[in-house]
């Protein structure tokens, strides 16, 4: 089997695991709703009860939805990162772009303790935390976007959003220490991440503002593939180094602040799969690698999504502990069977 049947072959399965899990998603919850419902309610029709169309339309699938763009826009966030530094290790968050709307969060929710109670207030607005974690990543991407400018190795860069992360966690840190319990208990149960908070407005901003991330990526394909050979490679090229790291930068800066901005910090998903993918794939090739890396994010968050709320059951655990404990043995798993990893 050639090269391309095979990978159309990945594809297509891949492409089958999305759907099936996403229609188990849906059918998941407290209220247990029927396939054949499911399948009517998405194709048009309206389910067998009121309540069950209900459910699906305004909470189920707009989550759904959540899910399938926040696993694949961090899974391409940490695929061009790693693939920017040269480093297995990096993620998405590697630019502390999320400890920036971290801190615009904290700012809002623990910051009424030191600026007032008006924050506490707002901070129980959806808008407000998104508004507060754009403005905070904003502010971030823009320190690091002026240094990436002021320094030639990339690997900089790396060190400098490391260390924006330790200063805005040492901010954080400092907020929480003067604040109430309540304050903290909101803050923490915002940073366990959250899938299921979006009504459709919400849904509608942030998928605009993915789907130009995205399409992005594929703008930067070219220099992606020369960057793993090296930044002379590139220059050999004719890449613009300079322009095309400020461009990956921006891309993984504006993907990772609006999914932080509507979910909170989602951890694991960015780091591991794009290792999964090219274990799957067995190719280096950005053109192969950005769609695949999608589809699986896509479909481990949708996994980890149905774990987390417990069938038959009223409650659901935070996404953040079901995308570790689920993804975390299965990569270690992987690499010890493959015995390789692929930078």
């Amino acid at each position: 089997m050639n090269s391309s049947n095979k990978y159309t072959k990945h594809f297509l399965i891949l492409s089958v695991l999305l759907i099936v899990f996403l229609f188990l998603n849906i059918s998941l919850g407290s209220v247990s709703i029927p396939f054949k419902d499911i399948f009517k309610s998405l194709t048009g029709g309206i389910a067998s009860k009121d309540s069950w169309q209900t459910i699906i339309v305004n909470f189920r699938l707009p989550k759904a939805i959540t899910a399938i763009m926040v696993g694949s826009g961090l899974s391409i966030c940490g695929l061009l990162m790693q693939t920017l530094f040269r480093n297995p290790l990096a993620g998405p968050f590697v630019l502390g772009i999320s400890s920036g709307a971290s801190l615009g969060v904290a700012l809002l929710i623990l910051g009424s303790s030191v600026f007032g109670g008006a924050f506490l207030l707002a901070g129980f607005s959806n808008w407000a935390l998104a508004i507060a974690a754009s403005i905070g990543a904003f502010l971030v991407l823009s320190a690091v976007i002026i240094a990436a400018n002021r320094v030639r190795n990339t690997m900089s860069i790396l060190i400098i959003g490391l260390m924006f992360g330790s200063l805005t966690s040492a901010v954080i840190s400092v907020l929480a220490y003067f604040s109430e319990a309540e304050q903290i208990q909101q803050y923490m149960f915002w940073s366990f991440g959250s899938l299921g908070n979006l009504t459709w407005t919400e849904l509608s901003v942030f998928a605009i503002i993915y789907i130009i991330g995205i399409l992005s990526t594929f703008a930067v394909i070219k220099p992606l593939n020369s960057f793993l050979l090296g930044e002379n490679y590139a220059k050999s090229l004719g890449i613009n180094i300079k322009k095309s790291r400020n461009i990956i930068l921006l891309i993984t800066s504006l993907l990772t602040g609006v999914i932080t901005a509507f979910s909170g910090p989602i951890a694991f998903v960015g780091l591991a799969i794009p290792h999964i993918a090219k274990m799957l794939f067995s190719t280096s090739n950005h053109k192969i690698l950005i769609p695949a890396t999608a589809l699986i994010g896509a479909i481990v968050l949708l996994i980890c999504d149905s774990i987390a709320q417990l069938p038959t059951s009223e409650f659901t655990l935070p996404i953040n502990a079901i995308t570790s404990l689920f993804g975390a043995p299965v990569v270690i798993w992987l690499l010890i069977r493959k015995k390789k990893i692929y930078v």
